[in-house]
């Protein structure tokens, strides 16, 4: 086996275990491949090239994966893979003074039991205490709790 061979083996060894460690987590079979392919790698220069030649190998491999885990351990790699974008809405913020207990409106979608609502010119997800209202009902605010806006039909 050519030291070519030996070499590929290595390096895609160490892909399938790149490859179990970032894109992979659990699974294993790709880092049992990846492990089995490096050992190959070393055992057939052992084999084939003798003492000296799989010793050298041996350590290459160690000195690599060392490398690796390095700079997969640095804190900018991660930083850098990783999203770090942030969520600033909030849900269904519900001023005091636009709503009121009594207000009217009309529901924008099915509230089963919850949907969307239009009242006093703003759009609300509501909710109703259990009932089912198709879109387009009329309905009246009967409370409102902690941002959470609890609706009925107005017809009855």
């Amino acid at each position: 086996m050519s030291w070519t061979i030996i070499a590929v083996l290595i390096i895609v060894g160490f892909l399938f275990l790149l490859l179990e460690i970032l894109v992979l987590p659990g699974t294993t079979v790709a880092g049992i491949i990846g492990f089995m392919m490096i050992a190959v790698g070393v055992w057939q220069a052992y084999t084939v090239h003798g003492g000296a030649a799989g010793t050298l190998t041996l350590v290459g491999s160690a000195v690599l994966s060392a490398v690796f885990l390095y700079f997969a351990l640095k804190s900018n790699t991660w930083k850098r893979a990783s999203l770090s974008s942030n969520i600033n809405g909030r849900v269904n913020t519900v001023d005091p003074d636009s709503v009121k207990a009594g207000d009217t409106g009309k529901a924008v979608s099915r509230l089963a039991p919850m949907g969307k609502a239009f009242i006093n010119g703003n759009y609300y997800e509501v909710r109703t205490k259990g009932e089912y209202l198709d879109q387009g009902t009329e309905i009246e605010v009967l409370k409102i709790d902690i941002n959470k806006i609890t609706v009925k039909s107005k017809s009855t």
